[in-house]
């Protein structure tokens, strides 16, 4: 008999225990799902005017939010989605054409990781032997749940330099003596694949 209730307490231990692992790891499950969720960005770059703007190279992006989110799209050319006249609200998409053209505005579909908080810094890199001058660019989250989340224009008007990362981190200021100072962000081989 009290083999029988040694025997019997272990049996409900033992489903217990499973209960509550089972809890766990169902639990995990959910958060690991959100986690993994993509979300889709329309990004809008703007090249401009300047004689030689233009670029038939490489671009990349990485933008992202201060909670550590980051989307990185290597041959951002390849995702082009459509072409605005930056004079006329109306789209250019008749005849395919190539992006990063003088005094255009092209627009990116991008899905990647979502972010938690408002998109906060973006940085372009050029690969090629050509110039190129954004003028601003600009990420909207399309999800109707997360367009809270889309960044301010990210302006450049300037060359940017080839084969480095280039752009804006407005991401946690730090209050100084001599106004707002914002940390420097390093991107070096260890940073994440797409």
């Amino acid at each position: 008999m009290r083999g029988l209730i040694i025997f019997s307490t272990n049996i409900i231990f033992l489903v217990i225990t499973t209960k509550l692992c089972s809890t766990v790891a169902i639990s995990q499950f959910h958060y690991n799902e959100d986690k993994v969720r993509n979300c889709t960005y329309l990004v809008a770059i703007e090249t401009t005017c300047t004689k030689g703007a233009e670029t038939s190279n490489h671009v990349s992006l990485r933008f992202g939010d201060a909670k550590s989110n980051q989307i990185l799209v290597h041959h951002l050319n390849s995702k082009h989605a459509k072409r605005v006249d930056p004079l006329e609200p109306q789209v250019l998409d008749d005849v395919p054409r190539k992006p990063f053209q003088a005094c255009m505005v092209d627009q990116f579909r991008v899905t990647g990781q979502c972010v938690e908080s408002p998109i906060c810094y973006l940085f372009l890199r050029l690969a090629g032997d050509d110039d190129w001058r954004p003028g601003f660019a600009l990420i909207r989250v399309v999800e109707p749940d997360k367009s809270h989340l889309s960044s301010k224009s990210f302006y450049f008007r300037r060359y940017l330099p080839r084969r480095v990362w280039h752009g804006s981190d407005f991401c946690d200021p730090e209050i100084t003596p001599f106004g707002l100072k914002y940390r420097r962000k390093i991107f070096g081989k260890n940073s994440p694949k797409p």
